[in-house]
């Protein structure tokens, strides 16, 4: 079917890696998801806890023994509950069918923003609606029974199919996930399973509320999924300590008081450009001018994320360092050139340089990414590094750290009316 992939399991079972990880495959397929076929006896007891508001139930982790019953529990106990976030790499079906007649007898939405594998799509599909991120993964096989000796055996499938069925899968879909390998997935893109009835559509991040720290909100996790957004932090915190666990923390409070995926990451990008920019606003002349050049060749045709990278060019060098959207050569560069720009100790780091009132006015730099896409931010920054490096490195400095734009004071009258 198109639109299909499958991929055999690792004899290592690699974890699956959160939204914006690199693809150690290089090949724009996501890696091997942690094996979906057994629970170890000593598995940890499946995540479940109540979202923000009492409105979602976050699911995370193996389906193990009494998960189903924990759900109920919690369900009772908070009757405004409307939905069940799950990211689960599989487990035990009997779990996974038993929370999916919870699901349906509730009338809960199901919504996955991860990754949902193996028996835990037994409990999405239950649900009255069904929604995925673009980028979310549901990894479908046959059941499988667990012989002498641990040998895998393949199982009687007439009882998932006729659940597929039921909740309106295709049946071409359901043949064809059936027909997998128990050792193997099938992995739809999220476009074939809303077309197979899988899904009942696709959301944006700011549909619901963050569910990436699922696995668990602790500042650890946090660290992780931030330097996973933005690497370059790890640079940044070597010349500031406590930059990361002060984002972190600005991550943790929203994640734990609703805030949407989009509105999480949105916030972590704009605090690690500020930290950048703090951070390399006073850095020595060589150091702006590797920045410049960086930019350029970021911005040549064929680069991955040049359109992105010249839109964000007009916030300054820390909103294009702290978006995803460097290649692995171009990062390398970058945490080459942050490290230079942190060398010195901060006394002892060049000043920003003064502007130039009268090439200011005489509006020979704009700011970068002013003008029409990449061909201003290239001729701004072009013509800079063609003077000799002390001129280049003051012509850079407008264009790399921006002032930020003024803003206006709200009339008295208007700052008394009622929101």
């Amino acid at each position: 079917m198109a639109g299909l992939w499958r991929t055999g399991l690792s004899e290592t079972h690699r974890p699956v890696p959160a939204r914006g990880a690199v693809d150690p495959l290089g090949s724009g397929l996501k890696p091997p998801i942690a094996d979906p076929l057994a629970t170890a006896p000593d598995a940890p007891a499946t995540r479940i806890t109540l979202g923000p508001g009492g409105r979602d139930i976050r699911l995370s982790g193996e389906l193990t023994e009494g998960a189903a019953e924990r759900l109920a529990r919690l369900l009772d106990d908070h009757g405004a509950v409307e939905r069940l976030h799950l990211t689960s790499e599989g487990g035990l079906v009997d779990e996974g069918t038993a929370i999916g007649a919870l699901i349906a007898e509730r009338g809960l939405v199901t919504y996955v923003p991860d990754y949902c594998v193996s028996a835990c799509t037994l409990a999405f599909v239950r649900g009255r609606e069904r929604w995925v991120l673009a980028e979310a993964r549901l990894g479908f096989h046959a059941p499988y029974e667990t012989g002498p000796f641990g040998v895998e055996v393949a199982a009687d499938s007439v009882p998932e199919r006729a659940a597929y069925l039921a909740a309106g899968l295709t049946a071409d879909f359901v043949d064809a996930a059936l027909a997998v390998r128990p050792d193997d997935l099938m992995i739809p893109d999220a476009e074939t399973l809303v077309r197979a009835g899988v899904a009942t559509g696709i959301v944006a991040a700011d549909r619901f509320p963050d569910s990436t720290l699922d696995d668990g909100a602790d500042p650890e996790r946090a660290r992780a999924a931030i330097l996973r957004d933005v690497p370059l932090l790890d640079e940044i915190e070597a010349g500031a300590p406590g930059t990361v666990a002060a984002v972190a923390a600005w991550y943790l409070d929203g994640y734990r008081h609703g805030r949407s995926e989009a509105d999480a990451f949105d916030g972590i990008r704009r605090r690690a450009a500020d930290a950048i920019t703090r951070s390399l606003g006073g850095a020595e002349p060589a150091v702006l001018a590797d920045l410049g050049r960086l930019i350029l060749r970021a911005t040549e045709r064929g680069h991955p994320g040049r359109g992105r990278l010249c839109a964000a060019a007009g916030d300054g060098v820390g909103a294009v360092l702290s978006r995803p959207w460097l290649d692995k050569a171009d990062l390398a560069a970058a945490r080459r050139i942050v490290s230079r720009g942190l060398a010195l100790p901060p006394p002892e780091r060049a000043r920003p340089l003064p502007e130039d009132p009268a090439r200011q006015s005489a509006g020979i730099m704009p700011p970068l990414g002013q003008g029409r896409g990449c061909s201003a931010l290239r001729k701004a920054v072009s013509a800079a590094l063609a003077r000799p490096l002390p001129e280049a490195a003051q012509a850079l400095q407008p264009l790399l750290f921006p002032a930020p734009p003024a803003r206006s004071r709200p009339a008295l009258e208007a700052s008394a009316q009622p929101r």
